[in-house]
């Protein structure tokens, strides 16, 4: 395909009439042999800037995964588009593994699949030493950055031996997940300049983002998942302890759910992971070692039964719902406990403290996103950078009909204790010096109860008082500086309050969040749309069995709607549906339309 134009390729082979946001800018730099670095968001198409060159290269195309437990799905993927890839891991037998090198120099295959401790291994580093390698592709880049939110160390092994690849290779990095701080980082270590960095922002518009506080966790999800019972989703939890319980009380009210963490074997974690892809267990509880790479198109909605550790970590893992366009939500249930649970997960780790202090800064930046009240996609894209005028709309705090008052008075309150402390203590004990606790941490410091605003706010609970700190915070009236032993200070933005030149608004206590569920919000399928949508779901379940792959690799369900509401009765119609190229449309055009012309006669 050397002589096609990247608009015939996409159309002809992904079955996409036009490019996204930033694709074609990336491809062009691929394609030009430069070092480029592409920030996109999850689900917006990073994956086509590296596979649409691969068939216009004459060589090879080296895939960098992280993950080796996902190349097998992305391979598959691959070929059922016509794209010749294979990989190499651990996973694939020594005889196997001789054919596929042996086929990848004779150049059967334009793609291979490796995982980066395998280019360290020195008699396989020799062998890619010897292919016709075009471009280089780093997935999940962000794990290269010590300032990223998945820092592995030994990626930046790989680093010096992409310099002796022969050829002057192209080399892509890709991530969904950038600060500023990562972006510069990334772009430092693999040579790319300003010009050839494409980031086209991180909005998604079809994700609804809601944080829910104050209630029963186990009872929320339950409720939820009853209420969303035909669609697919995933919760994520902190430890494999929550993971095991909460699936296990699930199965035990007769929602049918699978789990995945890293303690469970190998099989074990295969088996749940293909049941979920497979869409035989709609719901899947895991830990944050699920989901890196995962393309399943049509996850409706994405619970954090915990709060992670950091929002780079949430951004991406919400970033796994509504990939196919269509409506999607990420739900975070709030708890103050999961805060000290992550953490604990820093004070255990074994990082400098310079790591631990960057981990925590972290932490308590997701705490304030949480507590924000401001629209949630706004405080998230300047979070990575964006300017953001104008608020979203559909997130729980712009739905939120709760009475808007003002607390500039109890604001001052708890500023002026801060700053009568000294901007030397933690949140607990401002909260207890307003509150006037006579506990013995406040006792230890005699001078703490002889202040003017010691017991000031002691109508208040201590939770309140500390809820009201964390919403200060998150809206910038206070930050904390510290590592694990963090002090409240006052901001200018919090000293304009405490001279009488601002005012601090707040929601009344009382819960009454909007929130809409993820059935069939935006679908627009009419109940006779819907009936032919269930039937091609099923002729799309029998053949992925049958070719022993996910049934999102054949047709994605936003594919299969758009054939349930034009119902296409040539080959031509059939060709013009988003989703079938032309090497889709020779193997399953058939069985398709057979479901269709049956429907449309019955």
């Amino acid at each position: 395909m050397q002589n096609q134009t990247p608009e015939t390729i996409l159309k002809e082979t992904f079955g996409y009439d036009q490019f996204r946001t930033g694709q074609l800018s990336v491809i062009n730099k691929v394609l030009a042999h430069k070092h480029a670095l592409a920030i996109m968001p999850t689900g917006g198409g990073k994956s086509i800037t590296y596979q649409l060159p691969a068939m216009m290269f004459e060589g090879l195309t080296l895939v960098i995964s992280p993950l080796i437990s996902l190349m097998k799905d992305q391979v598959d993927g691959l070929n059922t588009l016509g794209i010749p890839a294979t990989f190499l891991n651990s996973t694939v037998d020594g005889q196997e593994q001789a054919q596929r090198m042996s086929d990848l120099r004779h150049g059967v295959y334009k793609m291979l699949y490796v995982a980066p401790e395998r280019l360290e291994v020195k008699s396989f580093f020799s062998f890619v030493q010897q292919l016709p390698v075009d471009l280089i592709a780093i997935d999940e880049a962000h794990v290269l950055s010590q300032w990223g939110h998945d820092f592995r160390p030994s990626y930046l092994n790989i680093l010096p031996l992409l310099s002796e690849i022969p050829g002057n290779p192209a080399i892509l990095g890709l991530t969904a997940t950038a600060t500023e701080r990562v972006r510069e980082n990334l772009q430092e270590l693999l040579g790319v300049s300003d010009d050839d960095t494409v980031l086209t922002g991180f909005a998604r518009d079809n994700l609804a983002l809601k944080i829910v506080r104050n209630q029963d966790k186990r009872d929320y999800i339950a409720k939820y998942l009853r209420e969303n019972a035909d669609q697919t989703g995933i919760i994520y939890a902190a430890t494999r302890k929550q993971v095991d319980e909460l699936t296990a009380y699930l199965n035990k009210i007769g929602i049918h759910a699978a789990r995945y963490h890293a303690g469970l074997s190998e099989k074990e974690r295969q088996k749940q992971q293909e049941a979920f892809l497979y869409d035989e267990s709609p719901v899947i509880v895991a830990t944050n070692a699920f989901g890196m790479g995962i393309n399943k198109p049509n996850v409706r909605y994405v619970i954090h039964y915990s709060v992670p550790g950091n929002i780079e970590a949430y951004y991406q893992e919400i970033g796994r719902a509504g990939r196919d366009g269509l409506p999607a939500e990420a739900i975070l249930l709030y708890a103050p406990q999961d805060i000290h649970l992550q953490e604990f997960f820093v004070q255990k780790s074994e990082g400098s403290e310079a790591y631990k202090q960057n981990e925590y800064d972290k932490i308590r930046e997701m705490n304030a996103y949480a507590n924000t009240q401001t629209c949630l996609p706004r405080y998230l894209l300047q979070y990575f950078g964006e300017t953001v005028t104008q608020d979203c709309g559909r997130c729980s705090n712009c739905l939120d009909e709760r009475e808007l008052v003002d607390v500039t008075v109890d604001a001052q309150k708890v500023l002026a204790n801060v700053m009568r402390m000294n901007q030397r203590f933690g949140k607990t004990m401002v909260a207890k010096v307003l509150k006037g606790s006579n506990d013995a941490s406040v006792k230890k410091y005699e001078y703490l109860r002889d202040l003017p605003t010691f017991g000031l706010m002691k109508e208040r609970t201590l939770k309140d008082l500390t809820q009201f700190i964390d919403y200060l915070t998150a809206d910038g009236y206070l930050r904390f500086e510290g590592a694990e032993y963090p002090v409240l200070k006052v901001t200018k933005l919090g000293a304009d309050v405490l001279k009488g030149q601002g005012n601090v608004t707040k929601r009344l206590e009382k819960v009454r969040i909007l929130r809409q569920s993820a059935t069939q919000e935006g679908l627009k399928l009419s109940d006779d749309d819907n009936r032919l949508f269930a039937q091609l779901k099923e002729k799309r379940l029998a053949l992925a069995r049958e070719a022993g792959i996910p049934p999102f690799l054949i047709f994605s369900d936003k594919t299969l709607m758009a054939m349930a509401q034009n119902r296409p009765q040539t080959n031509e119609a059939f060709l013009a549906i988003s989703g079938v190229g032309e090497k889709k449309f020779d193997i399953y055009h058939d069985d398709f339309a057979a479901v269709i012309n049956d429907y449309v006669v019955s």
